[in-house]
């Protein structure tokens, strides 16, 4: 018996996959280097055309050489893979600097990845500076902060302040101190962890590393059942 015609365009399932990445792969094409990785691990990625058949998502850029562990990817499939099956083929397949760490099957009725960001933890390493933790808290005080952000030919005006929901000192020691914050990333505005540091009255960081990205809430049963890959929504 001939086997049923197959559909390289079916949506057959949707995986959220999240990874870790170098601070050199923010520099890359990303979207490639997975691209070629599920070629490779022989998982098939559904094809969709234009923007509305959009199959392989990101939530959120990385900034270059920031480092992460909480990278997040959702991939449609035209043919279903167990997860755990996935990430042991595609892990295998990925370049130096990629490390895939774990998947889950989540619903089509869900929002799409990048709609769903809210903010992005990030850990900053800093030289030990008397008065920081003073600087932090003066921050932290003010209810707006005017700040000015040049890239080449580029400036752009926009209100700091409300892009920082958590600054603080994490730690510190061998004169190196680490600040951990919570900055926005979403639709109204994208916090940048370097622009943070210089408003504190600092030089640039020694060390920037994203440790994951903050989702919209969600039902606990409704997520609980997308990991065990019961919710097809």
């Amino acid at each position: 018996m001939n086997e049923q015609a197959h559909d390289p365009s079916a949506r057959a399932q949707r995986l959220r996959i999240r990874f870790a990445c170098g601070p050199d792969a923010g520099r890359s094409d990303l979207g490639r280097t997975w691209r070629e990785a599920f070629e490779a691990a022989g998982v098939e990625v559904s094809r969709g055309q234009g923007r509305r058949g959009q199959r392989l998502v990101f939530a959120a850029g990385l900034p270059q050489n920031v480092s992460s562990e909480g990278e997040l990817l959702d991939v449609v499939l035209a043919r279903p893979v167990r997860p755990d099956e996935l990430v042991v083929r595609v892990r295998a397949q990925l370049p130096a600097g990629v490390e895939l760490r774990e998947a889950w099957q989540v619903g089509f009725g869900l929002p799409s990845l990048p709609s769903a960001v809210r903010w992005a933890d990030y850990e900053v390493d800093v030289p030990v500076t008397d008065g920081l933790d003073e600087a932090i808290a003066a921050f932290l005080a003010r209810e707006t902060l005017s700040w000015r952000d040049t890239r080449g030919e580029k400036v752009r005006e926009y209100d700091l302040r409300p892009l920082v929901q958590e600054l603080r000192v994490e730690c510190a020691r061998d004169g190196v101190a680490r600040l951990a914050m919570r900055l926005r990333c979403d639709a109204t505005g994208v916090g940048r962890p370097d622009q943070v540091v210089l408003a504190l009255g600092l030089a640039l960081p020694l060390r920037t590393h994203r440790r994951r990205l903050v989702l919209a809430d969600v039902s606990p049963a409704r997520d609980a059942w997308q990991r065990r890959g019961r919710f097809v929504g």
